[in-house]
């Protein structure tokens, strides 16, 4: 970074566009293999909040990389650019008293966490949506399991690149199992459990 970069605080802090909202602002981050179900959790529960008066926004993986990570690929370097880049974006919306909901399936442990350092303590939250690869397969919602079997996808998640599963996730929804339903409940009811929404 240039030596002519100057930090510009914000004269509205992020406490008083908390206490405008009436809630706290967080980063609940979904993490899983392509097809666990990551995607549909994260807007599901964004109609929930937002139908009960909170400010909330999905960041989901396949609309940052039409924009913002557009010049990326799938590469270990990408992905780990990618994750920095999401880091940084989610955490402007938390500034601005947001709930943030990162859909990405995030292979890598220590990116995970190169978003937690960059979030103050409290405010991310690794949801692990847990799914067997097998039932991941047979979802295949984008046909992209099916491509990368026929060598049509390098570097895919779960095939032909590592998936690196949370060792101590803050929430973990079983998506082989349970209904959307119960997944949106079991992650308000941990929310709310935690003080964090209404």
């Amino acid at each position: 970074m240039t030596k002519d970069v100057y930090w510009h605080s914000n004269h509205i802090s992020r406490q008083q566009r908390q206490e405008r909202n009436k809630h706290k602002s967080f980063v609940l981050w979904f993490t899983g293999l392509s097809g666990s179900g990551k995607s549909t959790l994260a807007n599901a529960v964004e109609k929930e909040l937002f139908d009960s008066g909170h400010n909330v926004t999905v960041l989901d993986g396949d609309n940052i990389r039409h924009g913002l990570c557009s010049d990326l690929g799938f590469t270990e370097a990408d992905r780990h650019e990618n994750m920095r880049r999401i880091g940084e974006v989610a955490k402007l919306f938390v500034e601005a008293g947001t709930i943030v909901l990162a859909a990405f399936v995030s292979p890598y442990r220590t990116d995970r966490e190169q978003v937690r350092s960059r979030l103050p303590h409290g405010d991310f939250y690794e949801v692990y949506c847990e799914c067997d690869l097998k039932i991941c397969e047979e979802r295949d919602p984008k046909g992209l399991y099916k491509k990368a079997r026929a060598g049509e996808i390098e570097n895919f998640t779960g095939i032909s690149a590592p998936y690196e599963e949370p060792i101590k996730p803050d929430m973990v929804v079983n998506t082989n199992k349970l209904s959307i339903d119960e997944e949106v409940e079991h992650i308000l009811s941990n929310l709310q459990s935690k003080r964090l929404i209404k």
